[in-house]
């Protein structure tokens, strides 16, 4: 069988309801007979037909996969390039999501992190913005929620609008009339 077509095989066997998302080293687990160069060119190839789309570094997508919506694509992806690490969805994404920003951001998604600071370019998916945070996960667990969706822990208005101002990042679009009813 050619090596497309196993992949193919591989990747429906392995992309379960709701999933998608395969790092390199996964992709490479499936196929340990195959040399670094010509896995190279398998990837490349698959890329180019279609089967895998390239999210980030090292980070792909098989679009057949049924389940996942595309607006959780780039929460999913910061899950998986930050599972080592505490991060959680606030600042103007999590705001957003709570309809006490005038403006939705479109194809961008701010997280605080307990890793460093960091912009990831997903190509035409949008931007991961990664904000780094010294705060401990014990001392947030008040201002936390889990979202299943996300796969990411979730900031309360609360405690986005705190880390907008540790952060300092503009306020003005913040509409502090719907703010009171949260607070």
């Amino acid at each position: 069988m050619q090596p497309v077509r196993q992949l193919a095989h591989i990747l429906e066997a392995l992309a379960v309801e709701g999933e998608g998302l395969f790092a390199l080293s996964d992709l490479r687990g499936a196929l340990p007979n195959l040399g670094p160069a010509a896995f190279r060119v398998l990837v490349s190839r698959a890329e180019k037909q279609g089967l895998l789309q390239r999210i980030c570094r090292s980070l792909y997508w098989y679009p057949c996969a049924r389940g996942l919506e595309p607006g959780l694509l780039l929460y999913r992806a910061a899950a998986r390039l930050r599972a080592d690490e505490f991060i959680y969805i606030s600042l103007e994404s999590a705001l957003s999501d709570a309809g006490v920003i005038s403006q939705i951001p479109v194809h961008w998604v701010t997280l605080m992190s307990s890793g460093r600071s960091h912009i990831m370019d997903c190509g035409r998916f949008g931007h991961i913005e990664f904000v780094h945070t010294r705060r401990r996960p014990e001392t947030l667990a008040e201002e936390l929620t889990y979202d299943p969706r996300c796969q990411l822990w979730r900031a309360s208005v609360r405690l986005a609008i705190k880390d907008m101002r540790l952060t300092r990042r503009n306020t003005d679009l913040i509409d502090w009339e719907a703010i009171d009813e949260f607070v």
